[in-house]
């Protein structure tokens, strides 16, 4: 697994791209593609773009990983 170049949720941008939450999450391209075309992901969509807002992402992963709360 790739070691993400953030070391704390404070220091990602508001808007992540599919390649930034892919490093982020130690997954695939394609994997995170696949990921943010499931239903209940918190994808948002910028003309053709597709991008996951930071406190999105972080509200998902807390409620969709085992062991509680991550930050």
């Amino acid at each position: 697994m790739k070691e993400s170049i953030y070391k704390s949720f404070d220091e990602l941008p508001c808007f992540l791209t599919p390649k930034q939450v892919a490093n982020l999450l130690g997954i695939s391209q394609s994997s995170c593609y696949e990921l943010m075309n499931s239903d209940n992901f918190p994808v948002t969509h910028i003309g053709k773009r597709k991008v996951v807002q930071k406190d999105n992402l972080i509200e998902w992963l807390n409620k969709n990983t085992k062991g509680g709360k991550l930050c």
